[in-house]
């Protein structure tokens, strides 16, 4: 659960959507959304934006970020590829040291090379703890690194760090633009220079960002040509501007998203994700924050029936961050739904059924706050069936909508309905959720979780290439969440999107928790190809 992630879902790291004519937003029936010819714009609707656009502030960390490309990419099945670098870097026997060879001839959008020292300023600025990146950590165990000549990068890691390689996926930056600016409120973190498939045109806040193709591309200028981005948070907003012709594509929950099933000019694409939903339980809260109830609350959950009847089959029952697929997943953590046996803690634990049915303890009422985000339908059918499910083991969850400026200042007495989830390695999934020295890091660690054996299992894990001493961190890591839960995992999520069926090339990748955003069947945009349907109209 990265930094913003749980926020913005949160919003963003990286981007990928499109864009429209401002006559086709307007009035769907005309050329842009409502052409029935070959096209060259799109527009898609999401529902976060990016706080910012710069990578030193963590914008294009994952890939994908459209305005910017990184030493290596992921392709359509998560193996990595190069791209900035013109091939798979080179590794020390001991693991400390990976050397990049750089791509030739590539420029930034404003006509500029790019070089090593670009690499080299992107990552000690990212490392400056003066830098308000909220993703530092991700790169604990890079020591230094250093330009050799203008085609050749050699990092230095403190420990061997089996993903690193993942890392460098992260967008790269300009220096001679970003470096004459102050890092956190300088231009450059909304109009940003880059050196990927597109640039941005225009950004209104709330609103959308469109970009436009970058033709001078190191890679092949992109067949669609203009893209929006455009924000629209509530899922019911975003179906009904789907339907009326406004939008090309959408992310949409399962129940809006069968709503398309009979539209022929439309195609659903679904993406197996890493994507969970799961409570808060604060350790700052009386009743969240005991034991017994945290337990409790586990195994009170149906996390079946929600992936029943809130995702309609769309996903799987969640235990922890790792999918019950996952390589990764420890066996024997799947938590049974026993009714009677929550009710059994609490009564062991003293908290004690009054006469309307929720339990007290020491004069504490079994009761407190569950917040999730206004406008997200899936996170209130999540908090409205978790706070059903928690009422008849005698626990009283008062669930309330709000945005993320009322919910951030309430999380450390408070649940959430949060989300998460990154593909790849388990440190990505665990290190920022659950370490203990995270807690109150914005939106790392919104538990306030604290568990030594987890915290060393993190480290260990974090700090070997042994793949079997690797596994056994992480199982232990999994193991400690059942006896000890800091939040309660729901359900993790299978993103599903709707699209005009007007182009080639729409894939899907195993997905991170922000969805819409790099992820999508956009997130190879510059690939597409415009469908032949025999009228040549622009």
């Amino acid at each position: 659960m990265a930094a913003r992630t749980v926020r913005r879902a949160t919003a963003a790291m990286a981007t990928g959507a499109f864009a429209l004519t401002a006559a086709a937003c307007t009035n769907p029936g005309t050329d842009g959304a409502g052409s029935t010819g070959p096209k060259d714009s799109a527009v898609v609707g999401i529902a976060y934006e990016p706080d910012t656009l710069s990578p030193l502030l963590g914008y294009g960390k994952d890939g994908n970020s459209k305005i910017f490309d990184g030493l290596l990419a992921f392709d359509a099945g998560m193996k990595l590829t190069p791209a900035l670098a013109r091939e798979l870097p080179k590794v020390s026997a001991d693991g400390l040291t990976y050397t990049y060879a750089l791509r030739s001839g590539v420029t930034f959008s404003d006509g500029e090379p790019f070089t090593a020292e670009d690499v080299v300023f992107t990552y000690r600025t990212i490392l400056d703890p003066k830098t308000n990146n909220p993703s530092r950590t991700e790169l604990d165990a890079l020591k230094s690194v250093e330009a050799v000549g203008d085609d050749t990068v050699v990092f230095h890691l403190k420990y061997p760090y089996a993903p690193f390689a993942e890392r460098t996926v992260h967008a790269i930056a300009p220096e001679h633009v970003a470096g004459g600016q102050d890092v956190n409120t300088g231009a450059f973190t909304t109009k940003p220079i880059g050196t990927g498939p597109y640039v941005l045109s225009s950004w209104s806040k709330g609103e959308k960002l469109t970009f436009q193709a970058n033709p001078a591309y190191w890679n092949g200028a992109p067949a669609v040509k203009k893209f929006t981005m455009a924000i629209i948070k509530d899922d019911d907003v975003r179906a009904t501007r789907l339907r009326a012709g406004d939008l090309d594509g959408a992310i949409l929950p399962p129940n809006l998203a069968a709503g398309f099933a009979d539209d022929k000019a439309k195609k659903t694409y679904a993406a197996t994700t890493y994507d969970y939903r799961t409570v808060t339980l604060p350790t700052h809260n009386p009743v969240a924050g005991d034991t017994a109830v945290r337990g409790a609350l586990d195994i009170a959950v149906d996390r079946q029936t929600m992936v029943d009847k809130i995702l309609e089959g769309a996903g799987k029952p969640a235990y922890g961050p790792v999918p019950t697929d996952s390589p990764w997943f420890a066996r024997g953590t799947e938590r049974r739904h026993d009714l009677a046996g929550a009710r059994k803690i609490l009564d062991e634990a003293g908290w004690k059924p009054g006469a309307d049915g929720v339990r007290a303890k020491n004069g504490v009422r079994a009761s407190f706050p569950l917040w999730y985000l206004s406008g997200d339908k899936l996170r209130q059918d999540h908090a409205l069936a978790y706070a059903s499910d928690a009422r008849k083991a005698g626990i009283e969850i008062k669930t309330q909508a709000g945005t993320w400026e009322v919910i951030e200042p309430r999380m450390k007495t408070d649940a959430v309905l949060a989300g998460g989830g990154a593909p790849g390695d388990p440190d990505f999934d665990q290190y920022l959720l659950l370490k203990s020295t995270l807690a109150g890091d914005g939106f790392n660690n919104m538990a306030w979780y604290d568990n030594e054996a987890v915290d060393r299992a993190l480290e260990d894990g974090r700090r070997t290439n042994d793949p079997a001493k690797r596994k056994a961190a992480y199982d232990t890591v999994q193991r400690e969440l059942v006896d000890d839960p800091g939040y309660t995992f729901l359900t993790h999520i299978d993103h599903l999107y709707v699209v005009n069926d007007s182009w080639d090339g729409l894939t899907t990748q195993t997905e991170p928790h922000d969805h819409g955003l790099a992820a999508g069947p956009w997130w190879n945009v510059e690939t597409w190809k415009p469908k032949n349907t025999g009228d040549t109209k622009k």
